[in-house]
């Protein structure tokens, strides 16, 4: 039984694809983007999760149920000995609050199929379907093609967010059960990629390439990040690559945002941008229109 390991699964998403949609949340990404907002779904196993605002502070319950001694109280707060724990889970039982949660489950097909189907009426009324998004679904190759056939078998719309930082083998092999891509781009230069994601880009323009040229379904999404990409020069340079290529009919915005602070203190990483400034609606539409110029249909995404 072919099994993965998914961090959430949201209902009725309407900023995943067309329509009122389930997004499937696969855990492990390869990319370390400074900006991520989805810092759960960096590695590919569980991670213990503690939301400090909970704690009630004087209960040890999870400290006296930890044998491995992964848990303490040297001061106020709780200590997590993130080497020492197993996730054996017995802190998150305990804990009247619920401030340990464990993020990440391996999942069978048969059981996230159950929760997509949940909402076919939704899908049939509003033109919507299932995303597969992440971190990166096809570091689960094998997993997310069980999934897209068993959706087709059932008539189901199927998006996939990607960063296309994957063998070309892995996107070929799917790429005829995808109905639409939402394929990220970061930025063109290759060594400011490197430095902001800790990957070369080079891979994901050529399968992007190599996707439109067989005429898939395809939205370029762009997190304009302020700082990183935001400049004339990235635009520009964004905008003239997409128009070499066939088929791109669309284009999506993700502005940053910071909302995804609380995610890292969680997890007790730190967020590299965590003081940056979100950007100001004028700037959000000035970008939009310098997309446009080019020619093409452009959206702000959340």
């Amino acid at each position: 039984m072919k099994k993965g390991i998914i961090f959430d699964i949201k209902r009725y998403a309407i900023h995943d694809g067309p329509g009122i949609r389930t997004t499937v949340f696969f855990k492990g990404c390869p990319l370390r983007c400074l900006w991520c907002h989805n810092p759960e779904g960096l590695v590919s196993e569980p991670e213990l999760t503690f939301i400090k605002t909970r704690c009630l502070q004087d209960c040890n319950e999870c400290v006296e149920s930890c044998t491995r001694g992964a848990l303490s109280r040297p001061d106020q707060d709780i200590f997590m000995d993130r080497e020492k724990c197993d996730l054996c889970g017995d802190c998150v039982q305990v804990c009247p609050t619920e401030a340990l949660e464990i993020i990440g489950r391996w999942m069978s097909i048969e059981e996230v199929m159950r929760e997509i189907e949940k909402d076919i009426i939704f899908y049939d009324d509003s033109k919507g379907g299932v995303t597969f998004s992440g971190g990166e679904p096809l570091l689960q190759p094998e997993f997310l093609n069980a999934l897209l056939e068993e959706c087709k078998k059932k008539g189901i719309h199927t998006s996939l967010d990607t960063s296309g930082y994957v063998p070309i083998e892995n996107l070929e092999k799917i790429k005829d059960k995808v109905d639409l891509f939402l394929y990220d781009i970061k930025m063109i230069d290759d060594e400011k990629h490197k430095k902001t994601t800790g990957v070369s880009n080079k891979s994901i323009l050529d399968n992007l390439r190599k996707l439109s040229e067989k005429g898939n379904n395809i939205v370029v999404r762009i997190p304009v990040i302020p700082g990183i990409n935001n400049t004339d020069e990235d635009i520009s340079k964004i905008a003239e690559f997409i128009t070499t290529l066939k088929e791109i009919k669309e284009i999506c915005l993700l502005p940053y945002h910071n909302i995804a602070n609380h995610k890292y203190e969680r997890l007790n990483r730190p967020f590299m941008m965590k003081k940056t400034e979100p950007l100001s609606q004028k700037n959000k539409e000035e970008i939009k229109k310098k997309f446009e110029h080019f020619g093409f249909k452009v959206r702000i995404g959340e």
